[in-house]
């Protein structure tokens, strides 16, 4: 009696994997050049709605795989309303601001979003090295955002 052997068809889809892992590094978003804070929390969530503030504090809007449109922070309320209107479901949005803009200028596009009923995210990029636990002598109460 003959049987069929998986071997083949285990090599052919290891080899299929290794191809889309390889290829999927290679492509790249659509999106402005920010240098970001670092962080030791990520999420793999992706965004879509993303808002982009340089080093200028110059503003950009991106929603989905669209292209960078620039935008005032006047208009940004009512443009996010409608956003947020035409969305099927709460979008997620992401804040990425270069890490030499001053924080009042993140405050105050997390206040719009607060004004709209959304939240907003502040985007950073991980750190090179974890930080290490602080010791029980050493720690220091920190805030986190819900």
């Amino acid at each position: 009696m003959e049987s069929f052997s998986m071997a083949s068809m285990t090599d052919i889809i290891f080899l299929l994997l290794i191809f889309f892992m390889v290829t999927s590094t290679y492509v790249f978003p659509t999106a402005l050049e920010v240098n970001l804070p670092q962080s030791t929390e990520q999420t793999a969530i992706k965004p879509g709605i993303r808002i982009y503030l340089d080093a200028e504090a110059k503003l950009a809007t991106i929603v989905g795989d669209g292209q960078p449109e620039p935008m005032d922070l006047q208009s940004l309320p009512t443009w996010l309303n409608l956003v947020i209107q035409q969305s099927e479901e709460e979008p997620f949005i992401a804040l990425y601001a270069d890490e030499a803009v001053p924080y009042g200028k993140i405050v105050e596009i997390l206040n719009i979003g607060a004004q709209v009923n959304t939240k907003i995210v502040l985007a950073t990029r991980p750190t090179a090295t974890p930080i290490a636990a602080p010791t029980s002598e050493s720690a220091t109460p920190t805030a986190q955002q819900k």
